[in-house]
C-alpha cells in the first residue's frame, strides 16, 4: 500500500465517491493507493485533497514527508 493508500485508509474515505466528485476514475485512484511504481500528479493530489476535504499540503505532507535531498 502507498502512502496516500495509508492516508485515504486511515480516514476511511471511499474511493468511488472520491472518483465521482474529482473524475479520476477509480482504476487510477486503486493504482495510486496500491502500487509503488505509481507517480502521483500535483493535480491529482489536490483534487483528492478538496475530495475528502483535507489541506492540500496535509496530504502532500503525510505522501511525500519522507523525501529528503540528496547531500552534495
Amino acid at each position: 500500500m502507498t502512502k496516500l493508500g495509508e492516508f485515504l485508509a486511515k480516514k476511511s474515505v471511499n474511493r468511488a465517491a472520491i472518483s465521482r466528485k474529482t473524475k479520476i476514475h477509480t482504476t487510477r485512484l486503486n493504482e495510486l493507493s496500491n502500487k509503488e511504481s505509481a507517480r502521483l500528479t500535483a493535480e491529482e493530489l489536490y483534487l483528492i485533497a478538496l475530495a475528502i476535504e483535507v489541506n492540500p499540503s496535509e496530504l502532500l505532507e503525510y505522501v511525500c514527508g519522507d523525501l529528503k535531498l540528496e547531500r552534495e
